[in-house]
């Protein structure tokens, strides 16, 4: 009897020894295993890499090719740095894009948490094909939207204003915000709600206190993603500010550092470079909170 539970239960990981077996010789793990993830890091790496690159050479490296290793630098040089941060408004152009970024996200954020609960809790009446309305409407693009906003921000006088893309920027991160926060809500135990309610607590009382702190990794992905497209929006910064010193990091470092067909890669690339800084060390200590609830909201 003891031998035939030991076989039983000792089958499932031989099985599951013997479908993995095939990556035990060396050749075959090259291939499938180290040669895809090589082509992946490179894939993913390498824009940064020469970001990097360019940012740190002297401007001979950056135009004689021909005589320089273009994948290498020598004599490396922070002139470029220096230049952007010293000698130019890009102080002014990361605080801009750091304010309306933070601004729109909250309120975007605010927002999506009441739209979320109410179309996952409340139950009422064609919720499913709201919700599916909420994110479909995120899939418009921003090249077919911004001219009838421009109509509205032209119309409040906000033109050339920090305010029009806070006011402008929650169009499409509310949409895509809410979709995720259901997802993650629907992984909430609705059990927990039914106990708050028996016991007399308010439906604004539930979502404050027992939502909430459950969901703490979704608004954290929420957050990280939506502050992630204001950061890096590129087409309604462009449209709706004007002035030198209004403007954002992605539209700044372009319309200030290309003189018609004169293109001041190192200031570029450093612009660039010191404007992802902030969003790399953001993802770097969110990254398990962003995957769990991405991975939450897919599976809904």
């Amino acid at each position: 009897m003891t031998d035939r539970m030991d076989h039983n239960t000792s089958a499932p990981l031989s099985d599951a020894t013997e479908g993995m077996s095939y990556l035990d010789g060396g050749v075959r793990k090259l291939i499938h295993v180290y040669l895809p993830l090589f082509v992946i890091m490179v894939v993913l790496i390498f824009p940064f890499y020469w970001m990097v690159l360019t940012a740190i050479k002297p401007d001979a490296q950056l135009i004689h090719l021909d005589e320089f290793n273009p994948f290498w630098v020598v004599d490396p040089t922070l002139k470029h740095i220096q230049k952007l941060l010293f000698d130019s408004q890009y102080p002014r152009w990361l605080w801009n894009t750091m304010y309306v970024s933070v601004i729109a996200t909250a309120l975007s954020l605010f927002a999506s948490v009441f739209a979320a609960y109410a179309l996952v809790r409340i139950r009422f009446k064609g919720a499913e094909l709201v919700g599916a309305a909420i994110f479909l409407a995120y899939l418009v693009p921003p090249s077919i939207l911004f001219i009838p906003l421009a109509t509205i921000i032209q119309a409040y006088g906000l033109f050339n204003s920090p305010l029009a893309l806070i006011l402008v920027y929650p169009t499409f991160l509310i949409p895509f915000s809410t979709w995720l926060l259901m997802g993650y809500f629907k992984s909430i135990p609705y059990e927990l709600e039914e106990c708050a309610l028996i016991d007399g607590a308010t439906r604004l009382q539930i979502l404050i206190k027992i939502i909430l702190p459950l969901a703490v990794p979704g608004l954290i992905s929420a957050s990280i993603f939506s502050l992630t497209l204001c950061w890096n929006e590129f087409i309604y910064a462009l449209t709706f500010l004007s002035s030198t010193q209004n403007k954002t990091v992605p539209v700044a470092i372009v319309s200030e550092f290309v003189d018609g067909d004169i293109y001041r890669w190192g200031s570029l690339m450093a612009g660039a470079l010191v404007g992802s800084l902030p969003l790399v060390i953001l993802y770097s200590f969110f990254v398990d909170y962003y995957v769990s609830a991405m991975t939450g909201a897919v599976k809904e």
